[in-house]
């Protein structure tokens, strides 16, 4: 499997791309300058393209994949606020787009070249809205507001609309502040990480009565850590076994197990990482999580080994200025 792993550093307005070799190394492939800051960026299911958010003139600008995973810019479409996180439907048809100053989401469509097009859709109201997450069946986005300490609920629809969910918000702790979710691969659990409080909690997405419910909550910070709480983002391996968080104050990674059924975290340990990590990801072999220190400049990349999933350093390299987002790429 080639893959590649993109950096978005906004305060020098650059995306670097890496080829991440099978020992884990990566080598420099290209770097792009963007036109503005750059900040969220997901690739396309099918590959083709990398969108990513811009601001100032808040705008999504594509760029194609080549078969090297280098980029060309390919096209622009406006948005409506400053993008905070942005994601796609499970089949590229549709751009989420989550603004946290801006307190709403967005939907912008993807046309048959792969390129966005003019929002379709705007739901204002969301103060302090953090992410937008598809559910792996791609009928439900969950959409933290962070300010308002709720996860809110919407329906996708054919033509791309977002309807309210017959359940339409889930609450969190009071002060808590959800910010990014993942899905468990069996389609029966999500993982939110909350900034304010530094917490994970553990939602079961249908409890019997079909309702989405908090099962458990960890701190997961280190023990006696007394600063202020300032966690950022969460990912899972993609088997399901093991689950990582970090905090940009301590800045340490959290490392989880998940039990089999995906219903139960068991805190295993933290690891020392670059300053401020706003943002990781991690391969998909999931053997390898790369780490990005908005303060130290640089990403890291660790091997996740053993039962366990504790993180073993291996490397560290140089990128652009404040790098907050790292998106790993499978070559086809």
């Amino acid at each position: 499997m080639q893959q590649v792993v993109y950096t978005a550093s906004p305060k020098s307005q650059q995306i670097h791309a890496w080829q991440l070799h099978d020992d884990g190394a990566l080598t420099l492939l290209q770097v792009v300058d963007a036109p503005g800051e750059v900040q969220p960026m997901v690739v396309g299911p099918d590959g083709r393209f990398l969108y990513v958010g811009v601001r100032p003139g808040f705008r999504i600008v594509a760029y194609r994949i080549d078969a090297e995973g280098k980029l060309t810019e390919a096209g622009q479409a406006s948005l409506p606020g400053s993008p905070t996180h942005i994601s796609t439907d499970r089949r590229g048809r549709f751009i989420f787009v989550g603004s946290y100053n801006d307190a709403c989401v967005s939907v912008s469509p993807v046309g048959e070249d792969g390129l966005p097009g003019e929002p379709l859709q705007v739901i204002n109201g969301l103060d302090g809205c953090h992410s937008a997450n598809i559910d792996l069946n791609n009928h439900t986005l969950y959409v933290p507001a962070l300010k308002q300490d709720r996860i809110c609920l919407f329906d996708l629809q054919e033509n791309g609309t977002l309807t309210p969910h017959a359940q339409p918000q889930v609450t969190t702790v009071e002060g808590a502040g959800p910010r990014h979710m993942v899905f468990h691969p069996n389609q029966q659990y999500a993982y939110s990480v909350n900034e304010l409080d530094s917490t994970v909690d553990v939602w079961r997405l249908r409890n019997p009565h079909g309702e989405m419910e908090r099962v458990q909550s960890l701190d997961m910070m280190p023990e006696g850590f007394s600063d202020t709480r300032w966690a950022a983002d969460i990912h899972l391996t993609p088997d399901g076994r093991h689950l990582y968080s970090c905090d940009r104050t301590a800045s340490v990674l959290a490392v989880f197990s998940v039990s089999e059924d995906g219903g139960l975290l068991t805190p295993e340990g933290h690891q020392p990482t670059e300053t401020q990590p706003r943002g990781f990801n991690i391969d998909n072999t999931g053997r390898y999580l790369i780490a990005a220190g908005q303060l130290s400049h640089h990403i890291e990349v660790y091997n996740i080994a053993g039962v366990r999933g504790l993180l073993q350093p291996l490397g560290r390299y140089a990128v652009g200025q404040g790098p907050m987002w790292v998106v790993v790429h499978s070559l086809r």
